[in-house]
């Protein structure tokens, strides 16, 4: 066969194996933002690589031009660096599932996520504001003593005390906070093999417990104290409890509506998924364990403050959630 007939046979899979290259090696940017893949799916690689390698040592026997033959070879050695290389280490895969792989996993669950999200702040905002108007409500939500306890934890009288707790060091409530959190966020994920009911129930009890609280100590004028010691922490820890519902949600989905996929596969695939967000949801609860262990139960400090970087944590997590991820291409993002 002559050099142009085998140019013309082969030069779109050579262009497009080009492509991959760029898209998997050093020219990552680049590709990212032309989205320029072709047809050439990871998956394929391994054969499309031995072809090239074909290709070449036709090339070398048919004596073709130097400059295809040393295409040919600069393209071999760019696949084999990149099929060959060595894999990233487990703590930069982890790094990588919660930058970009967990906020990717949470947007395309958004559908339960969003009605999570619902069902776990609308309830608690309607407690909170029929306490404002009929303050007696809140009798019905928390035993007297827990209103009690409570009004002595959030104490607008005593600036000394520890904002949210009665007492133990930093580091006793930073394992207290952990074991906590992570109880709320796994009963709130597991409870949705109930169909997904259990899931609902457990938003629906948190939201209703919290906006009670609230409301009573936002009533009987605490709000001041509990507003700086829940605003910072509550940007990982409230938007962690309804990532968990949806990951219950769509566990819960799968199992009564399973689609064209046979029951116990969709189960086992809504399971994974589940796994993987709530892999994400401890790490952010285990940030909102350390912030209100060692920030937000600080008295002294202004309000202005606690507000400022309350804002910028807010601002930070759904930055996180909207955007962490976004360009990547598919299959980049390793679990952990």
């Amino acid at each position: 066969m002559k050099q142009d007939a085998f140019v013309a046979r082969h030069q779109a899979e050579w262009n497009a194996f080009e492509r991959w290259l760029d898209a998997r090696g050093e020219s990552l940017r680049r590709a990212r933002r032309e989205r320029e893949l072709g047809d050439v799916r990871d998956a394929d690689v391994p054969s499309r690589y031995r072809r090239l390698c074909q290709h070449l040592a036709l090339a070398r026997r048919r004596g073709y031009s130097p400059a295809l033959v040393a295409r040919l070879q600069s393209l071999m050695q760019r696949g084999h660096a990149v099929l060959y290389r060595t894999p990233p280490t487990r703590w930069h895969r982890v790094l990588e599932f919660v930058l970009a792989g967990f906020p990717r996993l949470v947007r395309a669950e958004w559908g339960c996520m969003l009605a999570a999200a619902l069902l776990f702040y609308v309830p608690g905002v309607l407690v909170f504001a029929a306490i404002q108007w009929q303050p007696d409500l809140a009798g019905s939500i928390l035993s007297p003593e827990q209103m009690a306890m409570y009004e002595a934890m959030y104490d607008p009288n005593d600036p000394d005390r520890k904002l949210g707790r009665d007492d133990g060091t930093d580091v006793a409530m930073f394992g207290v906070y952990i074991w906590n959190n992570i109880s709320i966020g796994f009963r709130t994920f597991a409870s949705g093999l109930l169909a997904g009911i259990g899931s609902i129930i457990v938003l629906l009890a948190n939201s209703v417990t919290f906006g009670g609280v609230m409301g009573h100590l936002q009533a009987v004028g605490h709000g001041d104290p509990l507003w700086r010691f829940v605003c910072g922490h509550g940007s990982f820890e409230l938007t962690a409890i309804w990532i968990a519902g949806g990951a219950g949600l769509q566990l819960g989905l799968r199992l009564i509506a399973p689609g064209r996929l046979r029951r116990i596969d969709a189960l086992v695939e809504g399971g994974r998924r589940g796994a993987l967000l709530a892999a994400g949801v401890f790490v952010m609860l285990v940030i909102a364990a350390f912030i209100e262990a060692f920030w937000s139960s600080i008295g002294w400090m202004p309000a202005w403050i606690k507000y400022s970087v309350a804002a910028v944590l807010w601002t930070g997590v759904h930055a996180w959630l909207l955007l962490g991820g976004r360009g990547r291409l598919p299959g980049e993002d390793a679990a952990p």
